[in-house]
């Protein structure tokens, strides 16, 4: 993301303005850029690559658990 995106723009308001003057003159401020900055999403681990992970830990437990039973 480039440092221009990165830039946070002043809201200018004044003395007089109540709270749903500012709530509007920021829903107004608000641009695309912003709102897909903030849902970008990064890259990560797919589920499927999850899923793997955690059936090789869950048949590498219970080998373990099965040869503790055996012992008894």
């Amino acid at each position: 993301m480039p440092a221009k995106d990165r830039v946070i723009r002043p809201l200018y308001v004044s003395k007089d303005d109540n709270l749903q003057a500012l709530y509007a003159k920021a829903k107004k401020a608000f641009t695309a850029a912003d709102l897909q900055r903030y849902t970008d999403l990064q890259p990560g681990i797919s589920a499927e690559e999850i899923l793997k992970k955690l059936d090789a830990i869950h048949r590498e437990e219970t080998k373990k658990r099965k040869k503790t039973s055996r012992k008894k």
